[in-house]
């Protein structure tokens, strides 16, 4: 029930199903594609409760939900109108840049099976584990039955790819299967062997010279061949009679595509990916140590934009082209670095809550997922996310110097280290990542411990009836912070207001006020959280740790600014008192628009109680809300 909710209130602020072209989800987030970005509500939902974090980034809206978001995933998709959803899709993509296009592609294109991909990696790691130990041997059957289990979906993968890829640009995905079926035809396989042999003879296509290849385990040629269908499914099905349209288009798209990708597409693309493979071992080899310190320090960050999915490719071509990856090693630290910090907020924090967070959020670390670590504890504390970065770098630095490389494809997690393991048995290559990835877990661990500032609130006492510089309060066990009111006028309770989202209190706990004035100044010390882009309503974050949230009027965003005069900007830092926004209320009146303005804690779970003044008509700085942990 409770996922079901957020699912209808994440469609809900992101514009409803009509403003969605498309959505897919990775490990961790929901990635939509809106028509109109604007008319997402950020602010509410990054203080909904199941929302971990929103990031707009690579041409997607992305909402960070956790573990469970296939689970809302699944809920939301039915909801949305598929044929809406492939509306205007030039007109969409043509207002985003080459390198948000590219992103959106590879996530659309490998998102759906990547959790099957790492599984299948996994598996052959702890396959090599149980060789080494001596456990299996490569004739047990035992050992052939998982292997070809943990080895189908990368042998095959052009036939997924084709799926996904044809889905992705709008083409009958079923002839992408197809299109891939034949790259790795047991028979076009067996010629290629064959070629391989002393004195074989060139293959031909109606008398064109075909270079054969391996494409098993391939990744792009299949993605070339399937925008090339996907383009002759658009240009002809609609010139054809209704009656054969069906069967004559995919008829048309495989004779013409699967010759055309063993003779041109293939063999081009196929220099693309060894070239693409080159390039990347010449940089790694110019000095691998400096390599792996910049990926080690600078992939979270990556992560955080969601633009992680374009070296996806790459790690993916360089098994498939020399049998082995380096980079994939390099995020082992990368990773590790915020389980680190993680860990050391969960030793130092005296918070319960935090520390409950932080024990949660290391147990996904530790197998991969470092957006609930990232996200909900580490980058609210900056410095320990920089400490976790920094111990990324070391530990990645240690690892590229001995050239540690994996073997089979996964996402970098604790698993990875079984998956380093050569086929030739253990070496010192493993045993240097393993170090790596204790020297970032230790280093990030203990400057985060020593050096990060974790909940350390003000707290200065002061008369009750006084109004200081925090007005943060300490009674034995109890804290208490003052909200002051942020503006003039009268004072009523928030379930009277004419809004059934305030008025129920699902964006938090308050009042609402009418003002009597055209003005709205800081109910605290802290920092502007969030500015809408209309200027009706702005967020701020007390140094006690209140998130508060104050809304001019109802419905005054669709004055998309007008009459609204900001005096402040995101990040900026305030003062109790200090005039953030001006408005024009007798226009804003005149548009029909109401005024009710409430003042609301958005993160009022972390409260005890909200208690409300009772005063009818209230002034500026004086106080509003009482806050009790």
């Amino acid at each position: 029930m409770k996922l079901n909710e957020l699912a209808n209130e994440v469609l809900a602020k992101v514009g409803g199903a009509e403003n969605v072209v498309s959505l897919v989800h990775c490990a961790t987030r929901l990635r939509f594609k809106l028509r109109d970005s604007s008319k997402a509500q950020t602010l509410v939902l990054k203080n909904t409760p199941g929302i971990i974090m929103v990031v707009e980034s690579g041409g997607q809206y992305q909402v960070v939900v956790g573990n469970e978001v296939s689970q809302v995933y699944e809920l939301i998709a039915p909801l949305l109108d598929g044929d809406a959803s492939e509306q205007q899709p030039n007109e969409l993509e043509g207002k985003e840049g080459f390198f948000a296009r590219f992103i959106d592609i590879i996530s659309a294109i490998f998102t759906p099976f990547i959790s099957l991909l790492i599984a299948g990696g996994m598996l052959k790691g702890l396959l090599s584990v149980a060789m080494v130990a001596g456990w299996l041997t490569a004739q047990n059957g035992t050992y052939q039955i998982l292997f070809a289990a943990s080895d189908a979906m990368f042998y095959f993968l052009p036939l997924f790819l084709g799926y996904t890829a044809c889905k992705k640009f709008k083409g009958n995905p079923f002839i992408g299967m197809a299109i891939g079926g034949a790259l790795v035809h047991p028979m076009m396989l067996a010629a290629f062997t064959a070629s391989q042999m002393p004195g074989a003879q060139p293959h031909h296509f109606l008398g064109l010279p075909v270079i054969l290849i391996n494409y098993s385990s391939s990744v792009i040629p299949i993605i070339f061949a399937c925008w090339l269908s996907a383009w002759l499914e658009r240009l002809i099905y609609l010139r054809l009679p209704s009656a054969v349209r069906n069967f004559i288009t995919p008829l048309i798209c495989i004779v013409v595509a699967v010759p055309l990708t063993f003779l041109l597409i293939g063999p081009a693309a196929t220099w693309v990916s060894k070239m693409l493979a080159l390039g990347y071992e010449l940089l790694y080899g110019f000095n691998s140590a400096i390599a792996g310190m910049l990926m080690g320090g600078l992939w979270q960050v990556c992560v955080i934009f969601g633009v992680h999915w374009g070296m996806v490719p790459i790690m993916m071509n360089n098994i498939s082209i020399t049998g082995h990856d380096t980079l994939i090693p390099l995020l082992v630290p990368a990773i590790f670095g915020q389980v680190g910090a993680t860990l050391g907020i969960f030793l130092r924090t005296k918070n319960a809550q935090l520390k409950g967070s932080a024990g949660s959020a290391l147990a996904a670390g530790i197998c991969g997922i470092t957006e609930p670590a990232v996200y909900a504890i580490t980058l609210p504390n900056r410095r320990a996310f920089v400490f976790g970065c920094l111990g990324g770098a070391a530990g990645a630095g240690v690892v590229g110097y001995f050239h540690s490389a994996v073997y089979s494809f996964g996402f970098a997690s604790i698993f990875t280290l079984t998956q380093l393991i050569p086929p030739t048995g253990y070496d010192f290559t493993v045993t240097a990542a393993i170090i790596g990835l204790l020297v970032s877990l230790t280093l990030s661990t203990l400057l985060t411990y020593f050096f990060a500032r974790v909940n350390a609130p003000k707290t200065v006492p002061c008369a009750d009836s006084a109004v200081d510089a925090s007005l943060t309060q300490t009674h034995g066990q109890v804290e208490r912070e003052t909200i002051t009111s942020p503006m003039q006028g009268r004072l009523m309770p928030l379930t009277q207001i004419d809004d059934p989202i305030f008025s129920g209190g699902l964006l938090g706990k308050g009042a609402f006020i009418t003002p009597s004035q055209g003005r709205v100044v800081s109910p605290v010390d802290g920092t502007v959280a969030s500015l809408f882009k209309t200027f009706h309503a702005i967020g701020l974050e007390s140094s006690g740790g209140a998130e508060v949230l104050i809304h001019v009027g109802i419905d005054t965003v669709k004055l998309d600014g007008k009459y609204f005069t900001p005096h402040v900007a995101e990040g900026d830092e305030v003062v109790r008192g200090q005039l953030l926004l001006e408005f024009d209320a007798d226009a804003i009146r005149a548009a029909g628009y109401s005024l009710d303005t409430p003042i609301l804690i958005t993160n009022s779970d972390d409260f005890s109680d909200v208690i409300v003044s009772d005063v009818n008509d209230i002034e500026e700085n004086t106080p509003l809300l009482t806050l009790v942990r």
